[in-house]
């Protein structure tokens, strides 16, 4: 009979406080699998809000992720970016490298059903890019970048980027990315995506497409829309207030304004596009070595609970910062 494992989790324990919880974990049953995990990331936006304790009431149940412990607002296990090796379970996936929905965690199990075999030619080290292009992913076909748009993307963060990577490659549309700190000008070009500083972004745009996380960001980009554009919001705010100037030329220049959430699949492919069939494309996407300088840091798993605090006051330094786990097999 196969004895349970000793498994050590990541979990928010009070506002800007997170600690290592260890747990048992059983034995893998016919339809489960036994995940040894080599990387997770830190999804900074939501996280940031989480780890603060900003997830509004309203949202607890919505906000969840597919294996989160604990409520809202704390204690809580949260997160999903793990990348990891198959250690039990389903010889169709035994010794295979898979991506997960999983918080950070050392090993876990979960259904077979829930993870996804990385790709040939997908490393690892790149997987864990999955659930934010995923949501990238999401945000074009809420948004329907058209051949010849112009495109503005503002905030240069790892959703931002990844969009403005996704319309760039639309054939005929110009798309530039607009982010505060000029230092993102070097990682845009490395991505072949235009960039300016918000003082000089082109204006008179088809689509402008919000995921800065800042509310000046967001009125920005209503500025930057031309007659009859769309302005896709992708930026979450958690419990925070945001004002948006809906006077001057919002009415007259007849803009629409939309949300994108990766949680739900948008009405047009609802019929045909599982969350799985959305995941296992968002990893083939990943096909592409300059998506790298999209990883800021890395850092081993034992130092999460001093790390998340300085990760979450960084003043927009961290892009997706990668946790390594290779210490603790």
């Amino acid at each position: 009979m196969m004895m349970s494992k000793q498994a050590t989790a990541f979990w928010t324990a009070a506002a800007g406080r997170g600690e290592l919880r260890d747990e048992a974990l059983e034995p893998p049953d016919d339809t489960e699998v036994l995940i040894d995990t080599h990387y997770s990331a830190i999804s900074r936006g939501t996280e940031s809000l989480v780890f603060a304790g900003r997830v509004p009431p309203s949202e607890y149940q919505r906000m969840r992720a597919p294996f989160q412990e604990g409520e809202f607002p704390f204690p809580v296990k949260y997160g999903y970016a793990s990348v990891g090796r198959v250690e039990q379970g389903s010889p169709d996936l035994q010794g295979r490298e898979v991506f997960c929905l999983h918080p950070h965690q050392d090993r876990y199990v979960v259904p077979a059903e829930a993870v996804i075999p990385l790709p040939p030619g997908i490393p690892a080290e790149r997987a864990v890019l999955a659930a934010n292009m995923e949501t990238a992913v999401n945000a074009l076909w809420d948004a329907m970048p058209m051949i010849g748009d112009r495109i503005c993307v503002v905030g240069g963060g790892v959703i931002g980027m990844l969009v403005a990577y996704l319309c760039a490659g639309v054939p005929g549309t110009h798309t530039c990315l607009i982010d505060i700190a000029s230092q993102r000008q070097a990682l845009a070009e490395a991505l072949g995506i235009g960039f300016q500083l918000p003082e000089m972004a082109p204006t008179d745009n088809d689509l402008v497409i919000h995921a800065s996380g800042s509310p000046s960001g967001l009125s920005q980009a209503l500025a930057l829309a031309g007659y009859e554009a769309t302005l896709l919001e992708m930026s979450w705010y958690g419990d925070q207030d945001v004002p948006l100037p809906l006077g001057s030329a919002f009415h007259s220049q007849r803009l629409t304004l939309r949300s994108s959430q990766v949680g739900g699949i948008p009405a047009a492919r609802r019929a045909r596009w599982s969350h799985r069939r959305r995941l296992s494309l968002a990893l083939s996407l990943l096909d592409d070595p300059r998506l790298d300088v999209l990883i800021s840091g890395e850092s081993d798993f034992r130092e999460l609970p001093s790390l998340m605090p300085v990760l979450m006051n960084d003043e927009g330094k961290t892009l997706c910062h990668r946790i390594r786990y290779d210490a603790q097999r």
